[in-house]
């Protein structure tokens, strides 16, 4: 059994949907663009992804229960957070005993709240493991699950047998995301190579809305691109 093999193992015992190794190396500005540089540093990426539970994304056709969006941040966010990070740290301990460098990276802290960026673009290592294509909500859009995935990313140099198929976008004129979107934020442009996210997304306003939920004493839930999606719906 090889070093991929024992880390997908791992994974069914563990309740993880996907693993899949990116190729990074060729996308060094793009990363560094939406993220730091501690990737730099490394050749490939693994993408690791849990698929959240549809009866819970469901619960946002009503944002103004309490118990909805509350189920929505535990269990569609927190927990699955959590899960995610754990498994970081427990396939990056199995690597670096294979003799590698690795790098975990957490699955939701940014580095940067003004460009409001973690360390990596987790959605754009899940593009390049072949798991789906990035959609006008910037998210990655996967043909089964649509966006209900969260994803985390391990850097590494191990020699793991990298992605070579990367989707095509399957967005077309569809603007479900655009329509729902509450702050406004979505502008309803497709996924084009190396172009700037901020073309087809205005972070500000999204962080602007959730600021404004925060002032209205709800809790900072929205989600409604995951939920408008006819991807996995």
């Amino acid at each position: 059994m090889d070093l991929l093999e024992r880390i997908q193992q791992l994974g069914d015992i563990h309740g993880i949907d996907f693993i899949g190794v990116a190729g990074i190396a060729a996308f060094k500005k793009e990363i560094e663009s939406t993220g730091g540089l501690i990737a730099s540093d490394f050749s490939r990426a693994l993408s690791i992804g849990i698929v959240l539970p549809k009866s819970i994304i469901k619960l946002l056709e009503d944002r103004n229960t309490y118990e909805n969006t509350l189920q929505y941040e535990t269990h569609a966010y927190t927990v699955i957070n959590t899960r995610l990070d754990s498994f970081a740290s427990i396939v990056s301990s199995v690597i670096q005993k294979n003799g590698h460098r690795v790098m975990p990276v957490p699955a939701a802290e940014r580095i940067d709240s003004d460009r409001i960026c973690a360390s990596i673009s987790h959605k754009i290592t899940a593009r390049l493991a072949g798991f789906g294509w990035i959609g006008k909500n910037c998210l990655l859009i996967n043909p089964t699950h649509g966006p209900g995935i969260r994803w985390t990313t391990v850097l590494t140099d191990a020699p793991l047998a990298e992605n070579q198929t990367i989707m095509e976008s399957r967005c077309g004129t569809c603007n479900q995301c655009v329509k729902a979107c509450p702050a406004q934020a979505i502008k309803g442009r497709n996924f084009f190579e190396h172009e700037s996210r901020f073309l087809r997304l205005d972070v500000s306003k999204c962080e602007k809305y959730f600021e404004e939920l925060k002032g209205a004493d709800r809790l900072a839930v929205c989600g409604m691109c995951v939920y408008a999606c006819p991807y996995g719906g």
